[in-house]
């Protein structure tokens, strides 16, 4: 069944040997050259299901892989049920907000601290299954230990947030900080950094 429709991959939820299961499939483009088309969609799976087990292997909680089919640059992966912390917030009083959005700090810093780069940090790619928050949805992500990098990283995340959450971005987004700086050991730097960033795209947009 399909579950969801992205630009890169389309998600179905399935059974698979008698468990629940998404299973990411990458489209073919066909825009690209043939070649190049499978050459990138094997490379992008084979990176995402890396940087999924990684960041398990750092901390942070991920869906299971259970195989990787590469002629059919395709993963097959736990389906972690719950909802995503982008709904699951609304209802929450503002204690449990906070605990989430420190929480989603720690988690984040996890993830730098062992060089990783999620690439698309919103609270959709975020799923709250009992107290646990699971990273999902690595197809933008990328190894690097560059503080541009991660401040980019946490940039998009203080976005996605005044997009998506716009009443509780800035709070939010101050207890992310809080959160990351208690995981992250370069924690300063980095967040000086994306301040910086965040003047470059004000500038440029100024201009």
């Amino acid at each position: 069944m399909l579950y969801r429709k992205g630009a890169e991959a389309y998600l179905y939820l399935e059974e698979w040997y008698d468990r629940k299961v998404i299973i990411k499939r990458r489209v073919s483009k066909a825009y690209r050259v043939q070649e190049l088309d499978e050459k990138l969609r094997k490379e992008r799976t084979v990176k995402e299901a890396k940087l999924l087990s990684d960041a398990r292997k750092a901390g942070v909680p991920t869906p299971m892989i259970y195989f990787i089919d590469m002629d059919n640059t395709t993963i097959i992966m736990d389906f972690i049920q719950g909802p995503q912390v982008k709904t699951a917030i609304q209802t929450m009083k503002e204690q449990e907000k906070k605990s989430i959005f420190r929480n989603i700090g720690s988690l984040i810093g996890r993830l730098h601290n062992a060089g990783i780069i999620h690439g698309d940090l919103t609270t959709s790619n975020m799923i709250l299954q009992d107290s646990n928050i699971y990273f999902v949805d690595f197809g933008l992500g990328d190894y690097s230990v560059a503080v541009e990098d991660q401040g980019v990283d946490l940039h998009l995340m203080n976005r996605a947030l005044q997009s998506t959450h716009y009443a509780y971005a800035e709070k939010g987004f101050k207890v992310v900080l809080e959160g990351y700086q208690k995981t992250m050991y370069k924690s300063d730097e980095v967040v000086e950094r994306m301040y910086a960033i965040e003047k470059r795209g004000r500038y440029h947009k100024e201009r």
